[in-house]
């Protein structure tokens, strides 16, 4: 039996069963967590997933005939790092001499209960909310012989988030559709659904720092006053402001540290995460979006019928195997990290800036807003549709010369691109008012990909030595260590 098959069949044999962290998801009823809206969403990227707009139908005349969707994990604890700093703020603030505030008298005898990294009931809950609606949105394209092909990034958080949607998948389609987790990528080796394949790439702290201690110097000024002898630093704060969304979500129910600190705090807090995204993987990071062209050239090859061409991220092991990338399938469900999927985003050519943010000041025309791009179980979809007396778009030079895909079923076949339901302008291959663009002009437009990232990945490993390179390939993430967010990276 081939590697390909081998790893078929273990991820088949022992991750078919519903695994939630401790419980399993209950879809007879909306789940949501108790924190008012307009706080949740100031959480960057440990929002609840939110339907940034309504889903809107396609034009009539069209149908959509295959879907891919990349999505985020679903909720989880915070990371053991993050858990770290927040032990060591907590600390600083027990230590208070005393308190003069009635909303920090909670602080004396506080208990902190969360776990570390595992996804948490309601982020297993968001998944199979996902997978039930994906089956009733989409459920055209399903057959027993045209099922979802579901992977997943290896981590246990990424793995429970896949399975929880194809359960949910399942409970919403009856049981009569249920879908699998065919593929779990090692995050170790070659995955295109993580971002540990660039040891030359940079870090966001330095504009993480300059704007932590323009908005958090002034809180923690705030709260020394009122909790004397807890001398907390900026980043202290950034930490405590973070329990406000770990502690509600995990208890599911709104933490009291989410009344120490005020509604334009936490809009500040939300431009930490901003910065720090868009200086991590996204336009501000020039090795950043580099790290999404693997997913995009494998998303091309989906929307083309053709072989992956990659040389980047990609396993060419599993994606040259139809065991293990199916080029036949309506609907595609990929699960990852947030960084990746920022690296996708800024790689595709979504929410470009017109200039970069400013690590001084946010400007309110920004459209880079990290809890409306990535926030748990958040989801980039790519749909594909045929659309009947449409006019051509792009450029005269098709795909159909080169025998890719048809003259007629070319000029009739679009994409369409949503990010957490909101349909996506795409300018960059000449969209219409629906956000549709044809396929070959979509294709084009990807140029960045197409090329491998126009030289990057090769500057990701300028200076490192070819057995050092060897190394990274095989153990990637042990020789440079993925960050969560406060350290500073969400995954």
């Amino acid at each position: 039996m081939g590697f390909a098959s081998l790893v078929l069949v273990f991820v088949l044999t022992t991750y078919t069963r519903l695994y939630v962290a401790g419980s399993s998801p209950n879809l007879a009823g909306k789940r949501t967590i108790p924190a008012p809206t307009e706080i949740q969403s100031l959480w960057g990227a440990y929002t609840p997933y939110f339907p940034v707009s309504l889903y809107e139908s396609p034009p009539r005349k069209c149908e959509i005939n295959q879907v891919n969707i990349i999505q985020r994990h679903g909720a989880r604890f915070p990371t053991s790092g993050a858990t770290d700093r927040i032990h060591k703020a907590l600390k600083k603030i027990q230590s208070a001499s005393e308190v003069n505030d009635d909303k920090l008298l909670f602080v004396k005898d506080y208990q902190y209960t969360l776990g570390v990294a595992d996804l948490l009931p309601f982020g297993a809950y968001q998944s199979a909310e996902s997978g039930a609606l994906a089956y009733d949105r989409y459920r055209k394209l399903v057959s027993k012989g045209n099922l979802p092909f579901v992977r997943a990034s290896g981590s246990d958080r990424v793995v429970d988030s896949a399975t929880n949607w194809t359960a949910g998948f399942a409970a919403a389609s009856s049981n009569i559709y249920q879908p699998k987790l065919s593929v779990i990528l090692n995050e170790n080796l070659n995955d295109t659904l993580e971002d540990a394949m660039c040891p030359n790439a940079g870090e966001p702290d330095e504009q993480v720092e300059i704007w932590t201690n323009i908005f958090a110097a002034p809180i923690a000024n705030r709260l020394n006053s009122l909790a004397p002898g807890a001398n907390l630093l900026p980043a202290d704060i950034v930490s405590l402001m973070s329990l406000c969304a770990f502690e509600s979500i995990a208890l599911e129910r709104m933490s009291s540290w989410c009344g120490v600190f005020t509604g334009k705090e936490f809009g500040q807090y939300e431009y930490y995460s901003d910065v720090e995204k868009y200086y991590n993987r996204g336009y501000g990071q020039p090795l950043g979006p580099v790290q999404g062209v693997g997913y995009i050239n494998e998303l091309l090859a989906r929307l083309t019928g053709q072989p992956v061409q990659d040389h980047t991220q990609t396993n060419h092991t599993l994606t040259s195997s139809a065991l293990t990338f199916p080029l036949d399938r309506s609907i595609y469900a990929d699960f990852s990290h947030d960084n990746l999927m920022i690296a996708v985003y800024s790689a595709m050519g979504l929410f470009r800036q017109n200039s970069h943010l400013d690590p001084t000041a946010p400007d309110l025309k920004n459209t880079w807003i990290t809890s409306k791009l990535t926030p748990f179980s958040g989801r980039l979809i790519i749909e594909r549709l045929r659309c009947s007396g449409q006019p051509s778009q792009g450029r005269t030079r098709t795909l159909a010369k080169k025998g890719e895909i048809g003259a007629q079923v070319r000029k009739e076949t679009f994409v369409r691109v949503l990010v957490n339901d909101a349909v996506q302008p795409l300018d960059f291959c000449g969209a219409d008012k629906h956000g549709l663009c044809a396929l070959d002009a979509f294709v084009e437009s990807q140029a960045y990909a197409r090329h491998d990232g126009d030289g990057d990945f090769e500057k990701c490993y300028e200076g490192v030595s070819t057995l050092a390179r060897l190394a990274i390939v095989q153990v990637g993430r042990l020789l440079r260590p993925n960050r969560d967010m406060d350290d500073v990276d969400t995954n």
